[in-house]
C-alpha cells in the first residue's frame, strides 16, 4: 500500500489575478524542475452570494487521471471536500453521473488525508479572500512551492497522507457504478 506524504498549500488572495500569477510560479517551477506530472493546483474565485467557482486547474495524470482521463486530482478533490458546489469554468464541476462519482472518490480521499480540524482551518483560510490557491506536492518541493506562493495574502501548509492506488481503484468502481 504505496502511501504518499504530499503537502498542501492554501494561499488566501485578494484578488483572482495574484492567485493566477502564483499559479504559473508554481507550474514554472515543475517544469523547470522536470516535475510537471506531479503536482496538483486550483485557483478558487469567491463570488457574490458566497458561491465558489475553479478558474484554472492542474491535474496530474499519472495521480488519479492515467486510467480515469477525468482531470480530478487531489486539490480539485480537496476544494470540492471544502465547497461541495464548485464550479469550474461556466458549469457545475460534477457535469455527468460518473464524473460526479469520480470526483466524490478522491474528494473522500482527499479529506480523509487530513483532519477535520486541518479541512475547518483551510476553508476559514479559503473565507478570508477574493481568491484562493491550492497546490498538493511532493514534500520535496515544499519550500519552493511556499517561496512560489507569494502573492498570498495569507499561507496555510499541512501534510496530507495518500495511497493514490487506493483512489485510483476506488475512482474507477465509483465510474463503474455511476
Amino acid at each position: 500500500m504505496p502511501i504518499d506524504t504530499l503537502l498542501v498549500y492554501v494561499g488566501s488572495y485578494g484578488s483572482v489575478a495574484d492567485a493566477e500569477a502564483d499559479y504559473e510560479l508554481v507550474k514554472d517551477l515543475h517544469t523547470e524542475a522536470g516535475l510537471i506530472d506531479a503536482y496538483d493546483a486550483a485557483v478558487v474565485e469567491r463570488r457574490e452570494g458566497g458561491k465558489t467557482k475553479i478558474v484554472k486547474k492542474h491535474e496530474t495524470p499519472t495521480r488519479v487521471g492515467g486510467v480515469l482521463g477525468g482531470g480530478a486530482g487531489l486539490a480539485t478533490g480537496l476544494v470540492v471536500a471544502l465547497f461541495p458546489f464548485a464550479a469550474v469554468g461556466g458549469g457545475l464541476l460534477v457535469g455527468t453521473a460518473a464524473g460526479g462519482a469520480i470526483l466524490g472518490a478522491v474528494a473522500g480521499h482527499a479529506a480523509a488525508g487530513l483532519s477535520r480540524h486541518d479541512l475547518k482551518e483551510f476553508g476559514e483560510h479559503l473565507d478570508t479572500g477574493e481568491a484562493g490557491l491550492v497546490v498538493v506536492a511532493f514534500s520535496d518541493m515544499g519550500a519552493k512551492v511556499e517561496r512560489a506562493m507569494q502573492r498570498a495574502a495569507k499561507l496555510e501548509q499541512k501534510e496530507l497522507k495518500a495511497d493514490t492506488d487506493e483512489i485510483e481503484r476506488d475512482a474507477t468502481a465509483a465510474a463503474a457504478q455511476a
